[in-house]
């Protein structure tokens, strides 16, 4: 069973997702996860603004309903043991991010890399548009400097990244973080573990 899973690392989504579909893959040896990128805002400045606080705060009718929007998404990280601070961590362009997920692809570490980078993110707010820190985040889930900082000074996984945006629209995928089981329909990993369950069963999609 291959499972696609088209995320971004500025969104706490793909974290609290991220977290749940590894409780639902729990024991199923056969599944083959596969991490595509969908970057939020492509156009995303290379430099830190608001916090994710403030950017949530622009979409709400009341300062009240966006403190309550933010408890409600860390009170949903915490019940999947993850700390969402959203009044650290500052939305900037993620496709080096995601070039570097690509080569921990490569290697074997995706899923390590991943992790790496939504921690650094939501937890410790680091600037995930920073060489520097994508560098030192890089290492630190197992990648070699030297293949990293290569990586980071070309151009490198930037067809990829480009190709798995192209198939996020083909398959009408229109927002993070979002699953297609063995090239079936997308669905929300957001939804409740028995739902999320029966997503990942193959009489679900056969």
């Amino acid at each position: 069973m291959q499972v696609e899973v088209y995320f971004d690392i500025l969104c706490p989504w793909c974290y609290i997702g991220k977290r749940r579909l590894t409780t639902a893959l729990a024991g199923r040896e056969d599944a083959e996860v596969v991490w595509r990128s969908l970057e939020l805002d492509p156009e995303g400045s290379p430099t830190a603004g608001p916090t994710a606080a403030e950017v949530i705060a622009q979409y709400q009718p009341s300062p009240e309903r966006a403190a309550a929007r933010v408890r409600h998404i860390q009170s949903l990280g915490e019940a999947e043991g993850v700390r969402l601070d959203l009044h650290k961590a500052r939305p900037v362009n993620s496709f080096d991010a995601h070039r570097l997920v690509r080569l921990g692809a490569v290697h074997g570490s995706a899923d390590e890399v991943l992790e790496r980078l939504l921690h650094g993110y939501h937890t410790e707010g680091l600037d995930i548009a920073s060489h520097e820190v994508l560098e030192k985040l890089g290492v630190e889930a197992g990648l070699e400097p030297p293949a990293v900082r290569r990586m980071l000074e070309g151009t490198e996984f930037t067809e990829d990244v480009r190709a798995d945006e192209r198939s996020a629209r083909q398959r009408g995928v229109r927002g993070v973080p979002t699953l297609v089981v063995d090239g079936g329909p997308p669905a929300p990993v957001i939804q409740d573990p028995d739902v999320l369950d029966r997503l990942l069963t193959p009489r679900a999609h056969a």
